[in-house]
């Protein structure tokens, strides 16, 4: 019998987390699913540490000849898939126990809905919660929403139906061996948002979340403000593209969507403590899109003062201010995921 999910987890250069991530995919309570490991040829002992998993017969390991980037090892990963629903896993990230059942039984329910994502809760480099939540729209999300926000989040919070990554497949021109495409091989990063936006521009698939934080996304050990240049240029080339496949779309949105993309590269700078960049990339925010601070206040207004406050204040004084905000931000998080149905127990079996 072949597997209803075929799940997809990229390999590269991932030692330290790796075991991990395989370990929260064999541990779904739903085990109708196959795990594909595409090895992207890293350099480290990733792949050493992957073959102690292929006793499973759920486990299958796809080589790459040489290394071919995330997107490519995603498009690898499908092509070799036999589920009826595609799921994705970064190799640091982690899932909660039951998050394939509730996208199963999500999915079962909304025969409409070709995308369906959950919460991300926050862990560090160490794989400890800190209590912070993604907490993105969940329902009605249209190409507009998508672009401007990306609620999916991260590319370990999706599963697509098949039938839907089928309507967005393409033939690369450049392509010498012809292969069908789903994520664009020319996208080092912003590849997921991308394909998202694609399906939702493209097609008449609903893309719908689950208000439980059923994905663990790990944030980066630290990081370089040059990287965040790298991202936004990224992000820029995903919106030439995109010009050509939704021109109303980006006519309508385009200034919105940059301008909240600076924020939110505003807000990573925080994050790697680099005020001077989190100012500098907020206040292109605002000369992009000033219209941001009036759609979503709050984010936008902590973020400036944030980026200020860690501009202005002592590392030893901003970070103490840090602390405090974000437990208040997570006890506010906390509540809301509480309204939407999420029950307390759900929550602490989630860290155990």
């Amino acid at each position: 019998m072949s597997p209803r999910i075929s799940v997809v987890m990229p390999v590269y250069n991932v030692e330290q987390f790796v075991k991990s991530a395989i370990e929260s995919v064999l541990k779904q309570t739903y085990d109708n699913f196959e795990l594909l490991i595409v090895d992207d040829r890293g350099d480290d002992n990733s792949m050493q540490i992957c073959k102690q998993f292929i006793g499973d017969p759920r486990v299958h390991i796809i080589r790459h000849q040489t290394n071919k980037g995330l997107a490519a090892a995603r498009n690898t990963g499908i092509r070799h898939s036999l589920g009826e629903f595609v799921a994705f896993i970064d190799s640091d990230d982690l899932w909660h126990p039951e998050k394939l059942q509730r996208h199963v039984v999500h999915l079962d329910k909304n025969p409409n809905v070709g995308l369906s994502f959950s919460r991300s809760s926050f862990i560090d480099y160490q794989g400890k919660f800190i209590d912070f939540y993604q907490m993105p729209k969940l329902f009605d999300i249209d190409a507009a929403h998508l672009l401007c926000r990306n609620p999916v989040g991260n590319g370990s919070a999706p599963v697509i139906r098949r039938s839907t990554i089928n309507d967005i497949r393409f033939q690369p021109a450049s392509s010498k061996n012809r292969h069908s495409c789903y994520f664009d091989e020319n996208f080092r990063q912003s590849e997921d948002i991308e394909c998202w936006l694609r399906i939702a521009a493209t097609t008449s698939w609903e893309i719908e979340g689950l208000p439980e934080p059923l994905t663990y996304y790990r944030l980066n050990h630290g990081g370089l403000s040059a990287n965040l240049e790298k991202q936004y240029a990224s992000w820029e080339k995903m919106i030439e593209k995109a010009r050509g496949f939704a021109p109303k779309l980006l006519k309508q949105h385009e200034e919105s969507a940059r301008g909240f993309q600076l924020r939110y590269l505003s807000r990573q700078a925080i994050r790697i403590g680099d005020g001077s960049a989190a100012v500098k990339l907020f206040n292109r925010a605002m000369k992009a899109s000033p219209s941001i601070i009036r759609s979503e206040t709050f984010k936008t207004v902590t973020t400036m003062i944030a980026a200020y406050a860690q501009w202005i204040i002592p590392a030893w004084g901003y970070i103490a201010i840090e602390a405090v905000g974000q437990k208040f931000i997570g006890i506010l998080q906390k509540l809301r995921i509480s309204r939407d149905g999420v029950s307390s127990e759900f929550m602490q079996q989630s860290k155990l």
